[in-house]
């Protein structure tokens, strides 16, 4: 018998296996050139098995805001509801998140670092995110307590949350303690909490581990108000406490899912800084958000790159 016949050409792999193939590669890779390969990896990357999870956090921080909303509408669009994680920085406007709430329900991780969006387009849209069990929602300066009441509302299966800030961005601010006091009042089943340099105090805190009693890791570095006592941590056996002490701390680093295994003291906690090869910049998206045949992208690697067959911009 021809052993050919026990072959399978690649093109005939069903989607959802080439989905999981597909997830091993770049953006960049994904987007310009799987779908020049044949119809089949074509259709695969146009429909909803390579958009379960989207992270474009490192490369939207490089991008006009404009570019940012037509690549997360088109990659969205393409998961058919069935995206599960959204990682991105710096969501310019509050129908950008309306939108993500419509098309994205299914959604279990959400991270939206450095983001514009305010408390009022919060309470709107928290409700259609029932199933987040993580969020991100560091930097974003314009959110504040009723936000976060609202998602600790309808966020039944909120697990992780992620509000950390700059040192500058609290600059001039009072207080934030009724941001803590939202989650201790909200969020009963966090495990994991990180509020690094939040304005908050002894008092605030100890709300939080009063009533959240699941809680594995509490971070407050940075909070330079908080004085905990260390045999009343002690009363919460399964608890780690980060901080408030810093150690070369960077406010910076951002990935949470990547971390590494926490000491006991209060001292320095390593964060693993994920980055990828190439920074990569778009030019510019077909208004066919559902056809990749005539997206138009530049790809760039800084000042030191070699030509890689991609279009590189051109110093002015």
């Amino acid at each position: 018998m021809d052993e050919r016949c026990n072959v399978r050409c690649w093109d005939e792999l069903l989607p959802d296996a080439l989905g999981l193939i597909f997830d091993n590669l770049s953006l960049q890779e994904v987007l310009t050139v799987v779908p020049r390969v044949c119809k089949s990896w074509g259709r695969a990357v146009s429909g909803p098995y390579c958009w379960q999870e989207i992270d474009i956090e490192e490369w939207s921080r490089y991008q006009r805001p404009e570019n940012v909303d037509k690549m997360l509408q088109m990659l969205i669009r393409r998961s058919c509801g069935s995206l599960r994680k959204l990682c991105v920085s710096g969501l310019s406007s509050d129908q950008m998140l309306c939108f993500i709430s419509v098309h994205a329900k299914s959604l279990q991780t959400l991270r939206i670092s450095r983001s514009t969006i305010s408390d009022s387009i919060m309470k709107q849209v928290a409700g259609k995110f029932s199933s987040i069990t993580s969020l991100d929602l560091s930097y974003c300066i314009n959110i504040g307590a009723p936000g976060l009441e609202a998602i600790g509302k309808h966020c039944q299966f909120l697990s992780k949350l992620r509000r950390i800030m700059h040192p500058l961005e609290v600059i001039g601010k009072i207080s934030q303690d009724d941001e803590a006091l939202a989650i201790a009042a909200s969020m009963p089943k966090l495990e994991h909490l990180e509020i690094a340099y939040l304005l908050v105090s002894t008092f605030s805190v100890i709300e939080i581990l009063t009533n959240c009693r699941l809680l594995t890791l509490l971070d407050i570095r940075g909070c330079w108000d908080v004085n905990l006592d260390e045999k009343f941590v002690k009363k919460f056996p399964g608890l780690k406490v980060v901080g408030p002490l810093v150690v070369d701390y960077c406010p910076e680093v951002s990935s949470w899912d990547a971390c590494s295994d926490y000491s006991s003291s209060s001292g320095y906690l390593a964060w693993d800084f994920v980055a990828g090869d190439t920074d990569i910049y778009l030019d510019g998206l077909s208004e066919d958000e559902q056809s990749i045949d005539n997206v138009e992208m530049r790809f760039y690697n800084g000042p030191d790159a070699q030509d890689a067959g991609f279009d590189w911009p051109q110093s002015p």
